[in-house]
C-alpha cells in the first residue's frame, strides 16, 4: 500500500478497530474518529493510534490532512453529511469502505470466510483458534473479542486468513474466499435489502465468488441458489446425516458438551468443547469443517476444541454455580434468541429463566416484532429495555438480590463511564459484564441515561424491583468517586427531575 497513514471514521467499531490494529502492526500511522470513548478506543490509543471524539474538521490531526499520504476508511454507520467525511471527500482523499479494505488485505491469502445471518462471530473465532493450534497458524479478522487471543485481530505466520464475512450493506461481496461457511440466510437487514429474496440473492452472489477449486460448507436446511459449478459443496449440522456433524452428544454436568466429530472420511472421537451451549456444538462442526478443507492435525484439533474459551458477549457465562447462573449473549435476531434460550433450557432443565433483552435497531424490531415476541415468550420472565439507537443504553444486570450495587465513575471525556465495583450480593464485581457499552452523560443536577430519555432508568427500576435492590440516583460525582445509586420508579424519577 502506498499510504503511510490511515484515518478511520468510526474507529471504535469492532471491524474497524481490527483493521486499525492491523495497520498499526504494519508500522503505519493510524488515527480516527468515534462518537464516544470505549474499551476498544482506549486500547487503540495505548497501542499508538490517535483517537478523537470531536467530529469537527479541526480535530483531524495535522499529519492526516494531506491526501498524498493518507487513506481514509469509513463504516456505513457514518452519515454522509458527517463533517470529517465531507472534508476528506472534498479534499480529494481516497475514501474507501471498511469492507473494500478488508478485501484488499485478503488478496494473495488463503481466505477462509464465515458468512451467515447468525453464528458468524463464534464460528470465525473458533476457526481462527483451530488454525492456531491444529492448522499451522495464520491470521484472522474477527467480529468480536476472542478470549483465547484477547483481541479481534489475529496475526500469525502462513497464508491462511480467517475472516468474518458480514452481509450488512453487502460487505461480504468484497471477498473472494477459497473456502466459505454459510451458517444461515434468514431475512435480516431488510432496511437495506428490502426482501428476504434479496438477502438470499446476495448470499448466492457471495457463493459465486468462491474461487475455482474451493469449497462451500453450508448448514443443512439453508437453501441457496448455487451458481458456482467449480467448487465442492458440503453440508453440516448439529447431528447427522450430512457431511459434517456431531454424534453421540452428551451434556456434561457443567453445561459443556462431549461428542464425536464426524467428517466425510473420519471420525474424531470424544471431543469436549471448551464452552457450553448446543448452538456452539453446531458452530464447532462448521469451524472444524473449514479446517478439514484446508488441512489439520487430528490430535491437535481435539486439543483446540477443548481449549477454546469463547468470545466476549457470545453465550458468555460469568456466573455458573448451583442455584445461580448469569450469562450474556449478543442474540439480536428472533432465531438467535430461540437458539440461545433453547440451549439454556437444555443445559438447565427446570430452572427459572429471566431474560433481559434490549432490541437492536428500530427497523429489525419493526420487521420482526411478532417473531421477537414469540421467541421471548420461551423465557419465564422478560425485562425489556428500550431499543438501541445510535448509542446503546445501559442495562442493569440481573444479579443483585439484596443490598446495593455500587458504581465507580471514571472520566471518559464528555461522558462518565460507570463500572460495577461491588454488587453486595456475593457475586464478584468482575463477574458482571456490561450488556452494552454503558456510557452515561452527567448533567449538573443529576446523572441520567444518555440522551436524557429516562428509559434506562425504567429498566433499572424493573430489575431493582425484581431482585429487591435499592439504589439512589447520584447528583454530580467526580472522577474516582464511589457512589451508591437508588433506582426510583420512572414516574418518581421524572417528578424528582422536574423539581430540580
Amino acid at each position: 500500500m502506498k499510504y503511510g497513514r490511515v484515518y478511520f471514521l468510526g474507529i471504535g467499531g469492532i471491524g474497524m478497530s481490527a483493521e486499525a490494529r492491523y495497520f498499526l502492526h504494519e508500522d503505519r500511522r493510524v488515527a480516527g474518529y468515534d462518537r464516544t470513548p470505549s474499551e476498544l478506543t482506549a486500547e487503540l490509543r495505548r497501542e499508538g493510534a490517535e483517537v478523537t471524539y470531536d467530529e469537527s474538521t479541526d480535530a483531524i490531526p495535522a499529519g492526516f490532512r494531506s491526501s498524498d499520504d493518507t487513506l481514509v476508511v469509513y463504516t456505513p454507520a457514518i452519515p454522509e453529511d458527517h463533517p470529517q467525511l465531507r472534508f476528506f471527500r472534498d479534499g480529494g482523499f481516497e475514501v474507501v469502505k471498511r469492507s473494500r479494505l478488508l478485501g484488499a488485505i485478503s488478496e494473495g491469502k488463503y481466505v477462509m470466510a464465515v458468512a451467515g445471518t447468525h453464528g458468524k462471530t463464534t464460528t470465525t473465532t473458533m476457526a481462527a483458534w483451530f488454525n492456531r493450534v491444529a492448522g499451522g497458524g495464520g491470521s484472522a479478522f474477527l467480529g468480536g473479542i476472542s478470549k483465547n487471543f484477547g483481541s479481534n485481530l489475529v496475526l500469525g505466520s502462513g497464508p491462511r486468513l480467517v475472516v468474518e464475512a458480514d452481509e450488512f450493506d453487502r460487505s461480504f461481496l468484497q471477498l473472494h474466499p477459497d473456502a466459505a461457511v454459510v451458517t444461515a440466510a434468514d431475512a435480516d437487514h431488510l432496511d437495506i435489502y428490502g426482501t428476504h429474496e434479496a438477502v438470499k440473492e446476495a448470499f448466492a452472489q457471495f457463493v459465486a465468488q468462491i474461487k475455482p477449486g474451493g469449497a462451500l460448507i453450508v448448514k443443512r436446511g439453508v437453501e441457496l441458489d448455487l451458481r458456482n459449478p467449480e467448487i465442492s459443496v458440503y453440508r453440516y449440522g448439529y447431528d447427522g446425516p450430512c457431511d459434517f456433524y456431531a454424534d453421540r452428544i452428551r451434556v456434561l454436568d457443567d453445561g459443556r458438551y462431549r461428542f464425536d466429530l464426524v467428517f466425510p472420511d473420519r471420525r474424531l472421537e470424544e471431543c469436549t468443547l471448551g464452552i457450553p451451549g448446543r448452538v456452539n456444538v453446531e458452530n464447532c462442526v462448521a469451524a472444524a469443517a473449514l479446517l478439514w478443507v484446508a488441512g489439520f492435525d487430528e490430535r491437535k484439533l481435539r486439543e483446540a476444541i477443548a481449549s477454546f474459551s469463547g468470545v466476549r458477549r457470545r453465550f458468555d457465562f460469568y456466573v455458573n454455580e448451583p442455584g445461580r447462573v448469569y450469562m450474556d449473549d449478543y442474540a439480536h435476531h428472533p432465531n438467535e434468541l430461540r437458539a440461545a434460550i433453547g440451549s439454556l433450557r437444555e443445559m438447565f432443565p427446570g430452572r427459572r429463566l429471566t431474560v433481559v433483552f434490549q432490541p437492536h435497531l428500530y427497523t429489525r424490531t419493526r420487521d420482526f416484532c411478532e417473531e421477537f415476541a414469540s421467541a421471548l415468550s420461551l423465557a419465564d420472565r422478560v425485562l425489556l429495555a428500550d431499543l438501541v439507537r445510535n448509542l446503546a443504553l445501559n442495562a442493569w444486570h440481573a444479579g443483585p438480590q439484596d443490598g446495593a450495587v455500587h458504581l465507580r465513575c471514571t472520566d471518559a471525556g464528555e461522558c462518565w463511564r460507570l463500572t460495577v465495583q461491588d454488587t453486595g450480593c456475593g457475586i464478584p464485581a468482575e463477574a458482571l459484564p456490561h450488556l452494552t457499552e454503558p456510557f452515561y452523560r452527567v448533567d449538573k443536577a443529576r446523572a441520567r441515561a444518555n440522551g436524557g430519555s429516562g428509559v434506562g432508568l425504567a429498566l433499572c427500576a424493573q430489575i431493582a424491583e425484581a431482585f429487591g435492590t435499592q439504589m439512589t440516583f447520584a447528583s454530580r460525582v467526580g472522577e474516582g468517586t464511589t457512589v451508591t445509586i437508588l433506582l426510583q420508579k420512572e414516574a418518581e424519577h421524572e417528578e424528582a427531575a422536574q423539581q430540580q
